[in-house]
């Protein structure tokens, strides 16, 4: 309709010739906006909010790759993590998370809640992670948030966290009780031999991050299309 009123326009000034590029190139114009841009798929947005696992984690460029490839759109990972730090300090960081307007948030905060020498208790960490995911539900009502226990530990990196496995617990119960999603990359990191395991995560704690390629981002794949890749 915008291309025939402007051949019509040209068409009053008697210059057909003229006309006829121009309503020509509005045409192609308009073939290519209807098969390029208007056609184009919409990116996903992800934002990894978390701990050194996933500050340094090295695991996102995969998640992209393979993400990408599965659902033949554009993929963006983008990480609001900081090593060291607990779900007190996440807590501080919601509006950095809701800023970036994410499709999905990937959550782990319960690793160094569980060290003995931070001083948060079992009973906190699970208040602050039930207040984060209150907050992030409020704010961000259309993403979806998945919940996250990362590798297993060991040595001193182990020793220090006695009681992990019950802060991995109550992580999981606050997810499940606001019908969130949890996912537990540990089993299959366990899949391994203990001397590959222990190659793999050499200091007892953090991945090589080719390794965590291979063990997280196949498993989100899988969980964030389900059934639907290449559709």
């Amino acid at each position: 309709m915008i291309c025939l009123q402007f051949w019509r326009a040209v068409q009053t000034e008697r210059r057909p010739a003229y006309g006829l590029v121009l309503f020509l190139a509005c045409l192609l114009m308009l073939s290519a906006v209807r098969n390029g841009y208007a056609d184009s798929p919409v990116s996903l947005k992800i934002v990894a909010f978390g701990t050194s696992l996933t500050a340094r984690g090295g695991w996102q460029p995969a998640l992209e790759t393979e993400l990408a490839a599965c659902l033949q759109k554009p993929v963006k990972v983008e990480s609001v993590a900081k090593s060291g730090e607990t779900s007190l300090w996440a807590l501080t960081q919601i509006d950095r998370v809701v800023a970036e307007q994410p499709d999905i948030i990937l959550i782990e905060f319960y690793a160094n809640d569980a060290t003995l020498h931070r001083f948060v208790s079992l009973a906190q960490s699970r208040k602050n992670i039930g207040d984060i995911l209150d907050q992030l539900q409020q704010r961000l009502p259309q993403a979806r948030i998945i919940v996250m226990a990362m590798n297993p530990f060991s040595g001193l990196r182990g020793l220090i966290r006695p009681f992990v496995d019950s802060y991995v617990s109550v992580h999981e119960a606050e997810a499940q009780k606001r019908g969130l999603e949890f996912v537990d990359h540990r089993p299959n990191w366990e899949r391994l031999t203990p001397d590959d395991l222990a190659t793999a995560i050499p200091d007892g704690v953090h991945p090589l991050p080719d390794m965590a390629s291979k063990i997280i981002a196949p498993e989100l794949v899988k969980r964030i299309a389900g059934n639907h890749c290449g559709e």
